[in-house]
Parts: structure tokens; C-alpha cells; sequence
């Protein structure tokens, strides 16, 4: 079980499982967290559970069914969500608050990654989604 929250602690979750963590390096993700690259885990969605903090979430829609959501007070990313894929979320890794055992699985999206990022792991390198 893991626990997360946004920087403002309004927006509080737990999740059963994550699955294989990923480092997505298209520039949505570069936009939405403002950094190289966003470190995304798929999770059930029957597995994620609010702990408060649900009248602070906020979506954006970045695409025909898709949304990222965040905390409205301080802009946090929590998870994205796709209409066409109700039973699966996209969570944020650097939300939770809880240790992760899981290391980088694959880096995605590389083909558009920003000029100045250099990857160092070993990590699996796909131009787009595997």
C-alpha cells in the first residue's frame, strides 16, 4: 500500500499497487510538470482512493478524453486519465509519500525529449510508446 498527497497536503490518496514505473519525455509531460521528464506509474483505478481533498481536484484536458488532474490550490500533478481506459490511471510517482522499491522500467517518448536532457540509466530507450 502506498500513500500520496499534493505539495499543499490538501489532496491525500492511497493506492494498493503500482505497476511498471516509466519516465515519459513528451513534451505534455515536459509542460505539465514543468521539468525533462514526468515519472508515471499505470494503476488500477479501483485502487486508488481519495483520502480528502476531492473538492481541490482539478482537470485539464490535453486531448479528446484525456485529463490531467492536480490540486487547484498549489498546481501539484497527481494522475492523468483516459475515457477510453476507465480502469486504468496514470499516477505521478513523485506524489507519493511513501518509499518505492521500483526503479525506472523504460523511458518513453525519447524521440521528442528536451535537447538538454541526457539520459544516464540503463533503462529501455522507445522513440514513442512502446
Amino acid at each position: 500500500m502506498h500513500r500520496g498527497s499534493c505539495l499543499c497536503r490538501t489532496v491525500t490518496y492511497q493506492v494498493k499497487e503500482l505497476g511498471d514505473i516509466v519516465y515519459c519525455h513528451c513534451s505534455q509531460c515536459r509542460k505539465a510538470g514543468g521539468s525533462a521528464f514526468a515519472a508515471v506509474s499505470p494503476i488500477d483505478s479501483a485502487d486508488f482512493h481519495l483520502l480528502s481533498g476531492q473538492d481541490a481536484l482539478a482537470e485539464f484536458e490535453t486531448g479528446p478524453g484525456i485529463a490531467r488532474v492536480f490540486c487547484r490550490h498549489c498546481g501539484s500533478p497527481l494522475y492523468s486519465k483516459r475515457a477510453f481506459q476507465p480502469e486504468l490511471l496514470r499516477l505521478r510517482i513523485g506524489s507519493l509519500d511513501t518509499p518505492v522499491e521500483k526503479r525506472v522500467s523504460a523511458h518513453i517518448f525519447v524521440g521528442s525529449k528536451a535537447d538538454w536532457d541526457e539520459i544516464c540509466d540503463l533503462a529501455p530507450q522507445y522513440a514513442e510508446r512502446p
